[in-house]
């Protein structure tokens, strides 16, 4: 007997993530990566965080340095009432919990819902680590085909139908690693699917603050969460999961999540058995900065750096590339999703494009790892969030070199 033979059987359900395993190769000198899903550490308010950190670290020292309730500080649960109440969402301190990170809420998501065999449906493609954190659980992930605008509600309907999932979890604003936004329209119906069906619908929104619209009047993507009121007992069978991670810091990992009262109970205790509460000192920081008013502005300058990087790439891709691939270019977040075509018999060798990429000093994310079945092996995803315009035309023209010599 050996100790590896001793590990649980969940564990042969996940494997270490693909894209993670990538960064290895990111360290090679003079490489432009457009493989990470970061924020730009440049664009970070670094003077509002601080003087958000002075502020807890001044009069509530005490409080924010020792242990505190699993349901998160008052005074973010406060905070984010009325953040939300903003976004058209009306719920109580008492309606959300405070996670590590949006990616937390999803752990305890699969922790309180997730038996051993069911189904879940996750948007094919979707995030990887939510198709890992589920199949922890033991979860068996169906994928739900989209399209530039999100997932196809005629193909979910289908899927819902025949396999009687537990959940449905989606992304639908600028979804990783797609990009797409949900259209309105669609939002609504999926709402209605969940009532009809008695489905919970899991709503990820770690992206939808980042949108490109410059416009005194643009707003972020309603949710589907705000949409809920208009379809009566959706409300029934929405789970929201928010996050500051792209907006404020990742570093700070502090999210939330907004749930049916005995699935937020449920979860709640379920987060006493894993890190008993989100550390205080990074609730009071976020709670602080959140109330300075700090972050509209500074989300001013991210969503145009964003979206002017986006377009150099759009347009870099396009003359790189032409038809050879294909691509709907985002309108908000941090990502693009493409596919080679073959056209005019070219490659669509993604794994080919990647090793020749990494040899030409350039590096993206094969799309296979993001699919849970199926995995379309023409896809690729692109961040442009971390590099500049330069780096971007740069990073292209070497990747369009490579592109021909395979």
């Amino acid at each position: 007997m050996t100790l590896e033979s001793t590990f649980a059987k969940r564990l042969g359900n996940v494997e270490t993530s693909a894209i993670r395993e990538l960064f290895k190769l990111l360290a090679k000198p003079g490489i432009i990566s457009f493989a990470g899903g970061f924020p730009d550490a440049s664009m970070f308010d670094i003077d509002g965080i601080k003087a958000a950190t002075d502020k807890a670290l001044g009069d509530t020292a005490g409080a924010v340095l020792q242990y505190g309730a699993t349901e998160g500080y008052n005074p973010l649960r406060a905070g984010l009432s009325k953040h939300m109440a903003t976004k058209g969402v009306t719920v109580s301190p008492e309606g959300l919990i405070i996670t590590t990170g949006s990616q937390q809420a999803l752990d305890l998501i699969g922790k309180t819902m997730i038996n051993e065999g069911d189904n879940v449906i996750v948007e094919a493609p979707t995030f990887l680590a939510t198709i890992q954190c589920f199949r922890l659980y033991g979860a068996n992930i169906i994928g739900a085909p989209i399209d530039g605008h999100g997932v196809q509600v005629d193909r979910l309907e289908e899927l819902i139908k025949a396999h009687k999932p537990k959940l449905v979890y989606l992304i639908p604003s600028f979804g990783n690693p797609s990009g797409a936004l949900l259209s309105m329209e669609r939002r609504k119906q999926i709402l209605a699917l969940a009532v009809k069906y008695k489905t919970l619908i899991v709503e990820d929104d770690p992206y939808g603050e980042l949108y490109f619209d410059a416009s005194a009047t643009a707003v972020a993507p309603r949710s589907m969460l705000s949409m809920a009121s208009e379809v009566p007992g959706s409300l029934d069978w929405l789970a929201f999961a928010g996050s500051f991670s792209k907006v404020m810091s990742p570093g700070l990992r502090v999210g939330w999540l907004i749930a049916p009262p005995a699935l937020l109970a449920k979860a709640t205790m379920c987060k006493q058995f894993s890190d008993a509460h989100t550390s205080n000192l990074s609730q009071a920081i976020a709670a602080n900065y959140l109330a300075s008013g700090s972050m509209p502005a500074a989300l001013v300058k991210v969503r145009k750096v964003y979206a002017a990087r986006a377009k150099t790439m759009e347009t870099c891709l396009i003359a790189e590339f032409g038809d050879a691939m294909r691509f709907t270019a985002p309108k908000g977040g941090m990502f693009f999703w493409a596919n080679l075509t073959g056209a005019r018999g070219q490659s669509t060798d993604v794994a080919a494009l990647a090793k020749a990429a990494i040899a030409n000093n350039v590096a993206f994310v094969p799309g296979a790892p993001f699919f849970a079945h199926d995995a379309d092996m023409t896809a690729l995803r692109f961040s442009f969030a971390t590099a500049n315009e330069d780096l971007i035309r740069e990073g292209v023209t070497r990747l369009g070199q490579a592109f021909r010599s395979i």
